[in-house]
C-alpha cells in the first residue's frame, strides 16, 4: 500500500499510485456517468456505504430543490483506504462529476492542501453550514483557515459495560468517569474482557491517539509545516498510552483476537458469555437490537448494555473520546458548484441530521439533532453522544495523515509488544523517517 499527501509542492515524488497513474494519464479528465440531458442538472454525490440513508437525502433534496438541480448517488468501497484512492483518482484527473463527496475527516487536510476541494468562503455560507455544529466536530471541516467541507455527520466511541458485571464488581461506570486501569482491574477480578480494535488498520490508531489525547498529548505538532511536522508520541502522554495498551493486551482481560480485532469483533466478544466493557461507536446498540429481533442476540444481554463517557487515561483529567463521522466537499472540478452547495445545505441542515441518525444510527453534527423526540427515543444514550462528540480529540490534521496512521500500526502492532517507554521512542523515530522520505512504508 502506498501513502503519502498529493500533490505536494515539496514532496511530489511520494505521491500515491493513484495520483500517478492520473498523471500518466496526460490531463484525461474522467467524467461521470449522470447527465443533464434533459435541462436539470444532475449532481453526482460519491457516498461511503451506509443503509441508504444517503440515497434517500439525496432524492428528498433534489425534490425540494424545485427541478434547480438532482442527485445521483455513486457508493464508493467499504474500506477506507479504497475509498481514497478511488476519489483521488478521480479528483486528480479532473473529473467534473466531483460534485460532493462524503469524506473521512482524515483525508480533508489531504483533498484540501492539494486544491481539490472548493473551498466555502461567503460569510453567510459558513456560517449557515457551521451553526450549532458540535465542537468536536467542527475542526475537521477547516484547513489553512477556510471552511473546505461540510459537517454532516459526526461519530465518538462509548464505553460499553454489563450491567450485572458492574453490579457485581459494586461500580457505576456511568457516574464515576472510571480510568483504564481501573476497568482492567475490575475486569481481571471478575474474569471479564476488556473489547478495543487492536487489529493493524485505522481502528487501531483511533484508539492510541485518543488514549495520548486524553492524557494531553498529541500525535504530532506543526502539521501546517506538511513533512516537518514534529512527531510527538514519544512524551508522557504516550508513555501512559504505551504502559495503558501494553498491560491491557498482557492481562486476562484481554480477548484472544486482540490483535485481529476491528469494531465487529469487539461487539460480537462483549455480546458473549466473557463480555464485560468495550470501547465502541453508538452503531453497536441498534446492532444489539436488530439482533434481539433476528435471534442473533438474546433479550437477557440487550438489557444488559449500559454506557458512560469514554475511560480516562489519567485520574481526574477528563478523557478525550475518539472522533470520526463524514464531512461533505465539493470538488474543485465540478462544473455545478452553485448548485451543489446548495444540495450541502440542505443534506447537513438540523432535519436532514435527524432523519439521517434515527434511520441510519449514525449520530448528527448539530447540536440541536439531540433535543428530537425521535433521536431520543432511538437513543437513550444521546445526550452522552452529543457531549462526547463535544469534547472529543480528531485525530491529526495534516496532509500526511496517511503516513502518521501508518507509522503508528506498524510500530504499535500487536498490542502485546508494546512498552513504555521504548514503542512511543520508537514510533516518533520510524515517523520522522516516514515523513522526511527516507524509510518507505
Amino acid at each position: 500500500m502506498v501513502h503519502g499527501s498529493v500533490r505536494s509542492s515539496t514532496r511530489r515524488d511520494r505521491w500515491p499510485a493513484a495520483v500517478a497513474l492520473a498523471v500518466l494519464l496526460g490531463g484525461v479528465v474522467l467524467t461521470g456517468c449522470g447527465g443533464d440531458d434533459d435541462g436539470t442538472p444532475t449532481l453526482t454525490w460519491y457516498t461511503n456505504p451506509d443503509n441508504g440513508g444517503q440515497a434517500a437525502l439525496a432524492q428528498e433534496c433534489g425534490e425540494a430543490s424545485g427541478g434547480t438541480y438532482q442527485i445521483r448517488t455513486e457508493v464508493l468501497p467499504n474500506d477506507a483506504t479504497a475509498q481514497r484512492e478511488q476519489l483521488v483518482r478521480r479528483l486528480a484527473a479532473g473529473d467534473s462529476s466531483m460534485d460532493i463527496m462524503s469524506l473521512d475527516p482524515v483525508f480533508v487536510a489531504e483533498f484540501a492542501n492539494a486544491g481539490y476541494l472548493e473551498p466555502i468562503t461567503d460569510p453567510a455560507d459558513v456560517d449557515q453550514l457551521t451553526a450549532d455544529v458540535l465542537e468536536g466536530a467542527l475542526e475537521t471541516n477547516y484547513w489553512d483557515d477556510q471552511l473546505v467541507t461540510a459537517p454532516f455527520w459526526a461519530n465518538t466511541q462509548l464505553l460499553w459495560y454489563r450491567r450485572s458485571v458492574a453490579e457485581a464488581a459494586g461500580i457505576d461506570p456511568g457516574a464515576q468517569d472510571m480510568t483504564w486501569d481501573e476497568l482492567i482491574d475490575v475486569a481481571e477480578d471478575q474474569g471479564v474482557l476488556v473489547g478495543a480494535t487492536g487489529n493493524r488498520y485505522e481502528g487501531y490508531v483511533v484508539w492510541i491517539n485518543a488514549l495520548i489525547a486524553s492524557a494531553g498529548g498529541q500525535v504530532i505538532t506543526d502539521t501546517d509545516k506538511g513533512d516537518d511536522a514534529t512527531p510527538t508520541v514519544d512524551s508522557p502522554a504516550g508513555d501512559r498510552a504505551a504502559e495503558i495498551v501494553g498491560r491491557l493486551a498482557r492481562s486476562s482481560a484481554a480477548p484472544p483476537d486482540l490483535s485481529t480485532a476491528t469494531e465487529e469483533e469487539v461487539r460480537s466478544s462483549f455480546q458473549s458469555e466473557q463480555g464485560g466493557f468495550m470501547v465502541n461507536w453508538p452503531y453497536v446498540y441498534e446492532a444489539a437490537r436488530t439482533g434481539v429481533e433476528s435471534g442473533a442476540v438474546s433479550q437477557e444481554t440487550f438489557d444488559d448494555i449500559g454506557w458512560a463517557r469514554y475511560p480516562r487515561t489519567e485520574p481526574g483529567e477528563e478523557s478525550a473520546p475518539p472522533l470520526g463521522g463524514i464531512n461533505l466537499g465539493i470538488g474543485e472540478a465540478s462544473t455545478h458548484k452553485a448548485e451543489a452547495l446548495d444540495a450541502v445545505k440542505c443534506i447537513t441542515s438540523v432535519e436532514s441530521n435527524v432523519q439521517y441518525m434515527v434511520t441510519n444510527g449514525n449520530p448528527a453534527a448539530r447540536a440541536a439533532a439531540y433535543e428530537d423526540p425521535e433521536v431520543q427515543e432511538a437513543f437513550p444514550m444521546a445526550d452522552l453522544i452529543r457531549d462526547s462528540i463535544a469534547a472529543a480529540a480528531p485525530r491529526p490534521i495534516t496532509p500526511y495523515y496517511g503516513d502518521v496512521s501508518s507509522s503508528i500500526q506498524r510500530v504499535w502492532h500487536p498490542a502485546s509488544s508494546v512498552t513504555d517507554p521504548e514503542t512511543p521512542e520508537e514510533t516518533d523515530s520510524y515517523m520522522s523517517e516516514v515523513l522526511s522520505g527516507d524509510r518507505l512504508l
